[in-house]
């Protein structure tokens, strides 16, 4: 049997307007660790609850995923509010 993973970057927007990237395999979940809801989340997003989902991409494999994260992160606060914007949830 086929491995149908899908792996998951995503930008969320904290309460004082600052951004969290991150990757996961699943979206509902892991926003609901980074509002407290379920254990888990970051440290990061722990003091700036509540978060809301802003951007996500689907990608075929955890590598692929890494890698994105990674130049996500890399992008300023204005280009990732640009990137946002672009793509409607």
């Amino acid at each position: 049997m086929a491995d149908i993973t899908s792996y998951f970057t995503y930008i969320v927007r904290c309460s004082d307007n600052t951004y969290y990237t991150g990757k996961t395999i699943n979206l509902t979940k892991r926003l609901r660790q980074h509002n407290g809801e379920l254990a888990g989340g970051a440290k990061y997003t722990k003091i700036r609850r509540p978060v809301v989902l802003h951007y996500f991409e689907e990608h075929e494999s955890n590598l692929l995923a890494a890698r994105r994260e990674i130049t996500l992160k890399r992008l300023t606060h204005k280009q990732k509010e640009i990137l946002c914007s672009k793509k409607t949830i």
